[in-house]
């Protein structure tokens, strides 16, 4: 089998997967119903034998399980093939497996205080006559909706 296309461009072909043992479980009666299945990635061990950093697999498109211990000589032997492949220039290693960065939004240094007696003061809806706040409410979107303000889009966005 030839890994150049018919118009002589070469291919991107990904490594071959990891195989890792199946484990024995108690509901297999100590028997697993296969002796290997294909692993999430390959063991830091299997690359470091190889003569490759983590990083360097993964910027070739290698899977890396950095939970996995177990080093298996058929998984070394699949990878070298496979990278004496890439090395010659027979296939090209597939798009970087890098680990994803993940955005957290910041804190907006606000607490939720809904309609708790905590929210009502921290709004300035305690005083006497504004117990009932949703009557104040009310009373406070006509009066803006009287002056033609923009109440109901500026509000959520924070404007004035």
């Amino acid at each position: 089998m030839s890994s150049t296309s018919s118009t002589g461009q070469v291919r991107v072909e990904p490594p071959p997967p990891p195989l890792v043992k199946v484990p024995r479980l108690i509901q297999y009666g100590g028997l697993p119903p296969r002796e290997w299945k294909v692993g999430r990635g390959y063991s830091i061990g299997e690359i470091k034998a190889l003569g490759l950093s983590v990083r360097d697999a993964r910027l070739l498109g290698i899977y890396v399980d950095e939970r996995r211990k177990t080093v298996w000589q058929h998984n070394i032997e699949r990878l070298r093939e496979w990278l004496i492949k890439v090395l010659k220039g027979e296939i090209l290693p597939p798009d970087p497996t890098l680990p994803k960065v993940i955005k957290i939004k910041r804190k907006r240094g606000r607490v939720f205080r809904g309609l708790t007696p905590a929210g009502r003061r921290m709004r300035g809806l305690m005083s006497v006559k504004l117990k009932e706040t949703h009557r104040h409410k009310w009373k406070k979107k006509q009066k803006e909706r009287e002056l033609k303000k923009r109440h109901e889009a500026v509000r959520a966005k924070g404007g004035h």
